[in-house]
């Protein structure tokens, strides 16, 4: 039997079409394939970093050699300071350089097959089907009547945030966003000095095929082009199971984007022989008659 998924109106929430579910919801979760690209594709974000080639070695320490029952490293010249006889240069040493400087040469970016790249596409879209895995990672969907969530092509016509607000009441989407606003904590470590610092807690993701501008303005609520899906948005911190709301158009396009390959084994499940009936069917006589006669004489080689 085939599976359909109900189109939902965004003025009453009750349903008004469906359609059948595009197979890419029925592909097995490869997570171990979707953490490794994630991991790939959020390293090329990053800037070059370094410190001075030259840090913590200028100056003029020299060694004062064996025989005076002191450590062999670089020591600072001159008298009548502190600094006099302080050890330098060295990693282990107060103001030398650290080992193994970095470098700006470093492989910072990572390219990714173009396979794998789509099958963790279609792995994190798998996902966002799976009510247990979407309930995993914190979301509410007691209002939610069904997963996947997919809204009529009418709702991208929008063009005020408050047109859409009564759509989020009746399906407990603005609870959703209400509680990752309130759920605001310092993030730990040096991210707070780098305009980081609150965690970002994110809500639904919406996935559309023309326009959803006026959705740009809610907190935690982000959006993506169907012909550009991202990964770390589909699988925020390599973790599947996001809530996504599709629109009508942008999921239809899934079967032409993610086009369903039957297994092999189910493809040919027809022209396989049951072998209880292999009897009977060699010995029925539609198949006694098609075949030649057992010859007697026995051929001499």
């Amino acid at each position: 039997m085939e599976n359909r998924v109900n189109i939902y109106s965004y003025k009453t929430g009750y349903p008004i079409d469906n359609i059948p579910l595009p197979g890419v919801f029925l592909l097995p979760l490869r997570t171990d394939l979707l953490k490794f690209v994630h991991q790939s594709i959020s390293k090329n974000k990053r800037q070059p970093y370094s410190v001075n080639s030259v840090s913590g070695t200028k100056t003029s320490a020299k060694s004062w050699g064996p025989g005076r029952a002191v450590a062999r490293v670089p020591r600072v010249p001159g008298s009548g300071t502190h600094r006099n006889g302080q050890g330098a240069v060295v990693n282990m040493c107060r103001g030398g350089r650290i080992f193994g400087p970095t470098t700006i040469w470093r492989k910072w970016h990572h390219k990714i097959n173009k396979n794998q790249r789509h099958q963790a596409l279609m792995t994190a879209i798998a996902a966002s089907g799976v009510t247990s895995l979407i309930l995993a990672r914190g979301f509410e969907l007691t209002d939610i009547p069904e997963i996947p969530f997919v809204l009529e092509s009418s709702w991208e016509s929008l063009c005020k945030i408050k047109e859409t607000i009564k759509t989020f009441e009746f399906l407990g989407i603005d609870k959703q966003i209400l509680k990752k606003k309130k759920k605001k904590t310092n993030n730990s470590g040096k991210g707070k000095m780098r305009n980081r610092k609150f965690k970002t807690y994110h809500g639904p993701l919406v996935i559309y095929e023309k326009s959803i501008r006026f959705l740009r303005n809610i907190h935690s609520i982000q959006f993506c082009h169907i012909n550009s899906l991202n990964l770390l948005k589909l699988a925020p911190g390599g973790h599947v199971g996001r809530f996504v709301i599709w629109t009508q158009s942008s999921f239809l396009k899934l079967d032409s984007l993610f086009p369903y390959l039957e297994p092999q084994n189910e493809k040919n499940k027809s022209n396989h022989l049951n072998v209880l009936n292999l009897d009977s069917i060699i010995n029925s006589s539609d198949f006694q008659k098609n075949i030649r006669p057992a010859s007697k004489s026995l051929k001499k080689f």
